[in-house]
């Protein structure tokens, strides 16, 4: 009898330990398979990225992703999705000064563009998210956006006909889980590739660019240099590259007294207190409203900030930014309004129109 009580309890620990595992990892069926997807990375972007080793990309994976990325049920009262704060036709933005969610409620910040994803680290305007993964629960369970624990969402989806097999298909179980739902949004989140620009066009050598944008051009690369009469907007310092953006925090002297601490709210360093992530300019004239609070509401305004309104007794200002002028000793940039005017000209050859009609990204409701 001793022997036969000592069985069950063996019995029924194990079967304790084996059900005590990770409640978010699903059964997967080793008979499925998932086909890779792959990246057509335009010439003109950088050729290295990293894809997290658990969570490869894949067809189905991101054809899932793509329905999550527009699915309301992922809010608490299914009126909003991911794609109501970043939609297609304006380069993932939303056209607001800042996010609004499903409460009304509105956000302090604006909705950054979701383009060339693929290439950047230290998410959202304060770095607090480190992968896309860890992003794109941020938005769903903030009482302020879409305000829904992902385990209601978990569950919502699971009652549906649609989801299930389109997760088997994904992920080798009809059983879905918290972290294959947001597996497979940061999936079709990094096939949102933009690189067809007219900019992208003319490095390419296959279209031209008018006179007044090559001037904008150069002034945008250019970092002023008055002692040897060399005039610059400055712009590249901090949106270098073929990504336009060199992926750092600056403050750029926006407020002399701070009302959002920016990076340093997540780290709790001083002199990261006005720093705030430097987003892509590509696409910039269909991202407006500007800036981390969405102030600004044209790129005129934007380069007046720069050349005339700059506040230099900001806390932490970038040093790239105080010491840049065309004019020896002079405060602010001081570009002249035709310089200005050929910047903004150049800015705009950044539009890429097939990226916010590309078929692979719109809803597929």
């Amino acid at each position: 009898m001793r022997l036969l009580h000592y069985l069950l309890f063996s019995l029924c620990f194990l079967g304790t330990v084996a059900c005590s595992k990770d409640k978010d990892t699903a059964p997967t069926d080793d008979t499925q398979t998932q086909t890779p997807y792959t990246f057509d990375v335009p010439q003109i972007l950088p050729q290295n990225f990293k894809i997290p080793a658990d969570n490869p990309t894949t067809e189905e994976g991101v054809a899932l992703g793509r329905f999550l990325f527009y699915e309301k049920k992922l809010s608490g009262n299914n009126t909003m999705s991911c794609g109501s704060c970043h939609q297609q036709s304006k380069a993932f933005t939303d056209g607001r000064a800042v996010a609004v969610g499903i409460d009304g409620i509105s956000h302090r910040r604006s909705s950054m563009s979701l383009a060339n994803l693929l290439w950047i680290s230290d998410f959202n305007w304060d770095g607090k998210a480190k992968s896309m993964e860890e992003q794109a629960r941020g938005p769903i369970e903030s009482d302020i956006e879409l305000h829904q624990r992902l385990a209601g969402a978990v569950q919502k989806l699971q009652a549906t006909e649609k989801y299930p097999p389109l997760f088997k298909n994904a992920f080798g179980s009809e059983v879905i889980t918290e972290q294959n739902i947001l597996k497979a949004i940061a999936q079709f989140e990094r096939t949102l590739i933009s690189a067809n620009s007219r900019y992208d066009r003319y490095l390419l050598k296959k279209e031209e660019l008018t006179l007044d944008e090559l001037e904008g051009m150069k002034l945008f690369m250019t970092h002023p240099d008055p002692g040897t009469g060399l005039r610059g907007g400055n712009c590249g310092d901090c949106h270098g590259g073929t990504l336009l953006t060199m992926q750092a925090f600056h403050n750029n002297g926006l407020d002399a007294t701070l009302t959002d601490k920016g990076l340093g709210e997540i780290t709790g360093n001083p002199r990261h207190n006005g720093l705030f992530k430097t987003p892509s300019l590509r696409n910039i004239a269909l991202t407006a409203p500007y800036m981390h609070d969405g102030r600004f509401k044209t790129l005129e305004e934007v380069l007046d900030h720069y050349n005339e309104h700059m506040e230099y007794d900001s806390p932490n200002i970038s040093p790239l930014i105080v010491e840049a002028s065309n004019v020896a000793g002079g405060k602010t940039l001081l570009l002249t309004p035709e310089e200005k005017r050929k910047i903004i000209v150049f800015l705009q050859t950044l539009t890429d129109s097939s990226f916010v009609k590309d078929k692979r990204y719109t809803d597929p409701f």
